[in-house]
């Protein structure tokens, strides 16, 4: 939906008016806002985004059912964990953490992929309003400098 605060060019957004909507009323972060899709049987591995400036919220959209273990109990097929701490999406409910520490995903399940609403937020708990403004500034310079040398995408994000 929004990368580095603004529109992202050409993104469907009349498929979710509602959500677009409330993304342009919060302070997005210079990083996403996006709908983030996990396919089965996928993961993404355990890193840290080496520093504290932002917090990530995710809320389940589309999660898969409850898988059974070998132990023959049906658990959920989604997880995340951040730090000690494993969690489980549920549809329509968020969980915020801080990607200071190392975290990982992992979709279980054989069939069904895992949506979530993923958005940044600058860590408010930890710097201050003129820190914010300072590094909105930066990302937008960034963001412009790219564009002028002709960068059309960083990873898999178009400028």
């Amino acid at each position: 939906l929004f990368y580095n605060g603004h529109r992202i060019k050409d993104f469907p957004y009349h498929l979710c008016p509602v959500t677009t909507k409330i993304m342009e009323s919060v302070p997005i972060a210079g990083r996403i806002a996006g709908f983030n899709r996990q396919q089965p049987q996928s993961g993404i591995p355990l890193h840290s985004d080496g520093n504290n400036m932002w917090l990530t919220c995710q809320m389940g959209i589309k999660v898969p059912p409850t898988i059974t273990n070998e132990a023959g109990e049906d658990v959920p097929s989604a997880h995340i964990r951040v730090g000690p701490e494993t969690r489980h999406w549920e549809e329509g409910q968020c969980l915020l953490y801080d990607t200071t520490y190392e975290h990982e995903t992992f979709n279980a399940h054989p069939t069904d992929e895992r949506v979530v609403l993923h958005v940044d937020f600058f860590n408010t708990l930890k710097m201050t309003p003129l820190e914010i403004k300072v590094l909105q500034y930066i990302y937008d310079m960034r963001e412009q400098f790219m564009k002028a040398e002709g960068v059309a995408k960083v990873g898999a994000q178009v400028l």
